[in-house]
């Protein structure tokens, strides 16, 4: 009979104890959704030589967003072609440093958007880099909804180039990567004023949730997705699968939309991509390129921009 209570009383504090490491790591997650980690600024584009102004505009529904212009070379003969880049979720407009304790524990490895905006800028292209909401400089609206009110940034930022004199308002393309990449999808419907876009590794946020969960966790990630989604809920969000990607993409007109993936993302998938592809009325892809981790997809465009600049000299002609 000791032995049985000594043995009943170890699973209480076993469960207890699992059960304390589900809530921690579930309200942890919650918290970067709710209110992701802003990181600071580590340099600007005067660091590679690159001309540019810092600015400031609204989003379509009033969150003020901050960021850089570059104005393309002044010997450009693109005539006034100019991207919108769009940074990742809990990184900023300069891309990810992946220094902080979740990165450590993901594995994640740096992003340099900063140097693909110097190879597209050396290519003849302008580019506006900003930092979105809930990111970087910029206002606060959380919770984070995996670009669908994010999109209301990127029509801020159309209606801001349209201002801009160096600006061609018919040659404007836009780059997203991870949750920016989703922003851009769920922007497309929206409006007929961005001619091309490049979707680095979107993703249907219920698959990359649970894929995600099941990478760090195990079997305990069947356990902690369901406590964080309800968290996130409570902070104003809707369940992970009510944000229908492959819906918003069907509607993007005819709006060319190059997809790349990565094959070894553990967190998303060739098979979600390739899903969104379909339903999209004019994909160009998916381009499935050989990485061993999530970041190895991010990392592929930057090591290759040739990829986006031949893609937008075929959908911005000059």
């Amino acid at each position: 009979m000791k032995l049985f209570r000594r043995v009943l009383r170890w699973l209480f504090i076993l469960g207890g104890f699992t059960a304390g490491l589900i809530t921690t790591i579930a309200a942890l997650l919650a918290q970067r959704l709710i209110r992701p980690l802003r990181q600071p600024l580590w340099g600007t584009p005067a660091d590679l030589n690159m001309p540019y102004e810092a600015v400031a505009f609204p989003a379509t529904d009033g969150v003020r967003l901050n960021g850089w212009f570059i104005p393309a070379p002044k010997d450009s003969a693109r005539q006034g072609a100019t991207l919108i880049v769009v940074h990742g979720w809990c990184w900023n407009r300069l891309g990810d440093t992946a220094t902080d304790a979740l990165a450590n524990l993901t594995a994640a490895s740096q992003i340099d958007l900063l140097r693909l905006a110097y190879s597209l800028h050396k290519d003849g292209f302008g580019l506006l880099m900003y930092d979105g909401r809930n990111h970087g400089e910029s206002g606060s609206q959380p919770p984070m909804t995996f670009g669908e009110s994010e999109a209301q940034d990127v029509l801020g930022a159309v209606a801001y180039l349209q201002g801009r004199p160096e600006v061609a308002a018919n040659r404007i393309g836009a780059i997203g990567f991870s949750a920016g990449a989703n922003t851009v999808l769920y922007a497309l419907p929206q409006t007929n004023q961005i001619q091309a876009a490049v979707a680095v590794q979107p993703t249907s946020p219920a698959h990359f949730a649970s894929r995600f969960a099941a990478h760090l966790f195990g079997p305990l990630g069947k356990a902690i997705v369901p406590l964080a989604e309800f968290m996130y809920r409570q902070a104003g969000g809707r369940p992970f699968k009510e944000y229908r990607l492959g819906t918003a993409v069907a509607q993007a007109g005819k709006t060319p939309v190059l997809y790349i993936q990565g094959m070894g993302d553990p967190w998303g998938s060739p098979e979600d991509v390739q899903q969104m592809a379909a339903a999209t009325p004019n994909p160009s892809g998916p381009l499935l390129v050989e990485s061993s981790d999530r970041y190895g997809g991010y990392q592929f465009l930057i090591d290759n921009p040739a990829i986006a600049t031949a893609f937008f000299e075929q959908h911005l002609p000059e």
